[in-house]
């Protein structure tokens, strides 16, 4: 079946998501809720999202299944998202980056440089702000169960390197499909161009682009070092995965179905964040090892090149909300999502 007639399929059904396995007797009911998302099976977030497949299980003893559809099989994550605000989808895995143009607050993880490290994000993600960014989604149909580690985005190119922001003069980047990721690269000094995640090799080596952003595990698992034999870990965006299901799919579930489903994904989410930080070391040491130059810039450079995009949020709902982020202390206790 193509990716095409697969998602004509879901289109038709509706809320093709739930599927009730009565049988002639009339059993217990089951409930399958189909996932899709853009990743290579290989990367640590699918691994998660089998994880919470196998937590759903157990607390619904069998109840309640999740099937997942990897590497974009169901479409892009722009797609897999309005496939579940028409209940055609009950589940996906986007970048944060993605959502802005549902929930326009969101633009703030591709705004460079607004955490100051992995513990600040983790704090703020956990805490209030984060909650009222999921729960604000709900204006978009949309549900946030939670969100996963994605580390910090840096670039990479395939003919020069970037030690310092005036190194993007002349590059082009991909960048995800946000306005705010097209303009922090622009006031870096880069020229900024959306492409499809799927079409990114393919964008590298034809040249139509010199280069793009991303985690370690992304550049890895992608390939993408195969081309890019340069990656700066600069670091300028820290944007989380967010786990979302559809609001008229969670809205169909009775009160203990939806606690089972939480609960899966909260236990998914401890389990992704003690695998990331090994799956991003391991990656940097695969990619050296094929002979990308892996190069560690002063941040403070690029940092000082981003301010004009901060002063240009000033007094906006999201320079607000930037503002607010700024006074959050940062997680004393080693990484806990508790």
């Amino acid at each position: 079946m193509n990716i095409s007639t697969l998602r004509s399929i879901l289109l038709c059904c509706g809320l093709a998501t739930l599927l009730f396995n009565t049988g002639c007797q009339r059993q217990q009911e089951q409930i399958t809720l189909r996932m899709g998302h853009s990743l290579d099976q290989e990367h640590v977030v699918h691994k998660a999202m089998v994880y919470m497949a196998e937590r759903l299980e157990y607390y619904s003893k069998g109840q309640m299944h999740i099937q997942i559809y990897s590497g974009g099989q169901l479409g892009s994550e722009r797609e897999l998202i309005e496939l579940l605000q028409i209940g055609s989808l009950a589940l996906t895995k986007v970048s944060a980056s993605p959502l802005e143009g549902f929930v326009p607050k969101m633009q703030v993880f591709s705004v460079p440089y607004v955490f100051r490290d992995s513990a600040h994000l983790w704090a703020v993600l956990n805490g209030p702000i984060g909650q009222d960014l999921l729960h604000s989604m709900q204006n978009a149909r949309l549900h946030g169960l939670g969100y996963y580690d994605a580390g910090s985005r840096s670039f990479y190119t395939t003919n020069k390197a970037v030690h310092q922001p005036s190194d993007l003069k002349g590059l082009k980047f991909r960048v995800p499909n946000s306005q705010t990721a097209v303009q922090m690269v622009q006031t870096l000094g880069g020229a900024a161009t959306p492409v499809d995640w799927g079409e990114l090799y393919t964008a590298l080596q034809q040249g139509v682009v010199d280069g793009a952003e991303n985690n370690p595990p992304s550049f890895y698992l992608s390939r993408h070092y195969e081309l890019s034999k340069y990656y700066s870990l600069d670091e300028h965006t820290s944007v989380p995965d967010v786990i979302l299901i559809s609001l008229p799919v969670w809205k169909s579930l009775n009160t203990q179905q939806q606690g089972w489903v939480q609960q899966a994904m909260n236990d998914s989410v401890r389990y992704q964040r003690d695998l990331w930080q090994e799956a991003s070391d391991d990656a940097l040491a695969k990619v050296k090892a094929a002979g990308v130059e892996v190069i560690y810039p002063d941040k403070a450079s690029f940092v000082a090149a981003v301010q004009p995009l901060h002063q240009s949020l000033q007094g906006t709902a999201v320079g607000d909300l930037m503002a607010e982020i700024a006074l959050v202390q940062a997680e004393t206790t080693g990484g806990s999502n508790d």
